[in-house]
């Protein structure tokens, strides 16, 4: 009779997933892993016959865990604001899972596909029909002011996990809030901003005018 796998499939993932949380996906090695496991790297190869499998496997759970975040945003009063800062909270509780998910190179799964971009687009169509109704604005708009906004969350979730942010929670909601109240504002009061149609000039113009 075959003896019995020492370590599930899943097993063998939760710990690869360990070793990147407290050491990042660079020091995810089959070496490192079955130092972690306490056995041989025997029992990863029955499960996982390429480490690009395992990885494959560890950025999945990765991926989960971040989207339990954006759902739980989804859920506060205004589910885009809740959506930004647990984006935020996401980076600063699991930094090397950011980093996996949001800073790393194009991904070799598909020559379309890139972790970031993937996981905004995951992210945008969850907020598209509050952002709607919320803002009052049409799909188009929703979807180009989510862009918008998360890009300053990006940046600022990268200064965090990078150890360079010095701003408060209470500073980072206030950015937050200047920048959307700013965009919502443009978009709505300048005819073609958001469709790219606008004379640039002359809006630049009529707006320095102003004191």
């Amino acid at each position: 009779m075959p003896r019995k796998p020492q370590f599930t499939k899943e097993e063998i993932a939760e710990y690869g997933l360990d070793v990147v949380r407290k050491k990042g996906m660079e020091c995810l090695t089959t070496r490192e892993l079955a130092k972690h496991l306490g056995t041989t790297v025997a029992p990863i190869f029955v499960h996982y016959p390429t480490m690009e499998e395992l990885k494959k496997a560890v950025r999945s759970k990765a991926q989960d865990i971040y989207r339990d975040y954006i759902h739980k945003g989804l859920s506060e009063e205004i589910p885009f604001r809740g959506v930004g800062m647990q984006y935020i909270q996401f980076a600063k509780d699991e930094p090397e899972l950011y980093r996996l998910l949001f800073l790393s190179d194009k991904s070799d799964d598909s020559e379309d596909s890139h972790y970031a971009m993937d996981e905004l687009r995951y992210t945008q169509n969850l907020v598209r029909e509050s952002l709607q109704s919320i803002y009052n604005m049409n799909a188009f708009a929703a979807d180009h002011y989510f862009r918008d906004l998360w890009l300053v969350a990006h940046s600022m979730a990268t200064l965090l996990v990078t150890g360079g942010c010095t701003y408060s929670d209470a500073e980072i909601r206030s950015i937050f809030t200047e920048v959307s109240v700013s965009i919502c504002k443009a978009y709505k009061e300048i005819p073609g901003l958001v469709e790219g149609t606008y004379d640039v000039d002359k809006t630049f113009q009529e707006i320095v005018k102003k004191s």
